[in-house]
């Protein structure tokens, strides 16, 4: 039986590691079958500046996180775990606050050094 978790799909963000090593994330655009059986053309946005679009063709354990080579060097799609918000908003979709047990979160806004 697969764990639901750890199968990546449309939507999840991804940590590219290349030679074994942690180098861009990714978003999954796109997993479509391939010509070729149980292979995919796997579409993932680069989150680099720029943003890249690029279309790996990958098995579905490599897309899972199993390590496969590409150009004769190692590379690996680790999922990155979602972070809770404190599960859904409830009052009509405005939050109600941070909880007893739960430290507020702080907002900090970006300023510009001169």
């Amino acid at each position: 039986m697969t764990d639901e978790s750890a199968v990546n799909r449309e939507g999840d963000v991804v940590l590219i590691h290349y030679q074994e090593k942690p180098a861009a994330y990714a978003r999954i655009e796109g997993i479509n079958p391939d010509v070729k059986k149980e292979w995919y053309q796997v579409t993932l946005l680069l989150l680099t500046i720029p943003a890249q679009s690029v279309t790996w063709i990958l098995r579905e354990e490599y897309i899972n996180g199993a390590s496969f080579t590409m150009g004769s060097q190692s590379m690996r799609l680790e999922k990155v775990k979602r972070v809770s918000t404190g599960g859904a908003p409830e009052d009509g979709g405005r939050p109600q606050g941070p909880k007893s047990t739960e430290k507020a979160s702080k907002v900090i806004a970006f300023k510009k050094q001169h």
